[in-house]
């Protein structure tokens, strides 16, 4: 599995009318902890270019693809291909953004294309599984869903949509704190 971290002291920039910079670093280190924690036994890369967040992960377990300069979807790519050259098969890409995170092992029971799982607004990718040696593009951001479901028809690979409730909820605005 492979979970990208952004700086925790750079993370969810969006929430400054709500947080401050030391309680949105908390609350990016608890979401990242959680998703860890959701991994359940799936070994855990995560990809980063920070020094804390690099030794944050290393003390949870988990590896460290170290990826400097690059942004998220390059991060990505290179923490797949990392993993690739590992032998791993299929990754499974995280965001360390999921407050609720229980349980990832779901999404690699699909052993067959793409498994994607949404935001709940069907707009963003939460968490998104894909056959190692593809040549997948990934394409995060807003409407990242719909690029990442025409990637897999690009590909003519499956694409199979997971909805756990627990992996629909991300946050990115002061809204999205709110739990319903």
């Amino acid at each position: 599995m492979l979970v990208p971290v952004k700086a925790f002291s750079r993370a969810k920039a969006r929430l400054a009318g709500v947080l401050d910079g030391p309680s949105r670093a908390s609350l990016a280190r608890e979401m990242a902890g959680r998703v860890l924690a959701a991994a359940d036994g799936l070994a855990v890369t995560v990809a980063c270019d920070d020094e804390e967040v690099a030794a944050w992960a290393s003390a949870a377990g988990a590896q460290v693809a170290w990826t400097p300069g690059l942004g998220l979807n390059g991060a990505v790519t290179a923490g797949v291909d990392a993993l690739r050259q590992q032998g791993v098969r299929r990754v499974v890409v995280a965001h360390a953004d999921l407050p609720h995170a229980r349980d990832l092992t779901a999404v690699v029971a699909i052993d067959d294309g793409v498994v994607a799982v949404p935001d709940r607004h069907d707009d963003g990718t939460n968490v998104l599984v894909v056959p190692a040696d593809a040549g997948f593009v990934f394409a995060y951001g807003p409407g990242s869903f719909a690029r990442h479901r025409d990637e897999a028809g690009r590909l003519a690979l499956a694409f199979t949509v997971l909805r756990p409730p627990d992996l629909m909820w991300d946050v990115d605005v002061p809204a999205d704190l709110e739990r319903p």
